[in-house]
């Protein structure tokens, strides 16, 4: 087991073993052995840009390839470092605890990255998870719908407490897996 610090300010451990955070790293070096030294020691400031990560096989058919990306990239724009790929595999993994799933969803979710979810950020969810197939009056009502049921605080937008509530009695906006 190997630990780490994360956001939510405890220390976890993830399950991947030695030899597979191996296989990350040159899966991650793979995307670009130029920029990427086989030598971390002295610690490279080394960062992906976004197009390399959002061609993986695992995010090019995600319809949020470009959020995860931003969510986990330290600079926000989806250029990734070594330890923000880790993180990235270790959270999308089916391994990871709920809570912490559960908090990176919100987070991919929060698209003008306020601390909640409001009616925007929920229109551009389900646009995404049904590839603009809905009407904008059916997008509209499902979002209506999901504010109405989730927001328990009645303030018109949800709180990561709101969505946390809500993913308990609908577990597949969790299926964030890589």
């Amino acid at each position: 087991f190997i630990a780490y610090n994360w956001p939510l300010g405890t220390l976890m451990t993830t399950s991947f073993t030695p030899r597979f955070l191996s296989r990350l790293f040159h899966r991650y070096r793979d995307l670009a052995p130029q920029l990427v030294p086989l030598d971390y020691t002295s610690q490279p400031d080394v960062r992906l840009p976004y197009e390399l990560i959002g061609s993986m096989p695992e995010l090019k058919d995600n319809p949020f390839r470009q959020r995860i990306a931003e969510v986990f990239s330290e600079d926000g724009e989806g250029n990734m470092t070594l330890d923000d790929f880790l993180d990235m595999f270790s959270v999308l993994s089916e391994m990871a605890p709920r809570d912490l799933k559960a908090y990176y969803a919100f987070k991919i979710y929060d698209f003008n990255n306020d601390d909640f979810i409001c009616k925007s950020d929920l229109e551009k969810t389900l646009n995404k998870l049904t590839r603009n197939e809905l009407t904008e009056d059916e997008v509209r009502m499902v979002c209506e719908k999901v504010i109405d049921e989730a927001d328990l605080d009645n303030d018109g937008r949800l709180s990561l407490e709101d969505f946390q509530h809500m993913i308990v009695r609908a577990p597949d906006f969790l299926r964030l897996e890589l």
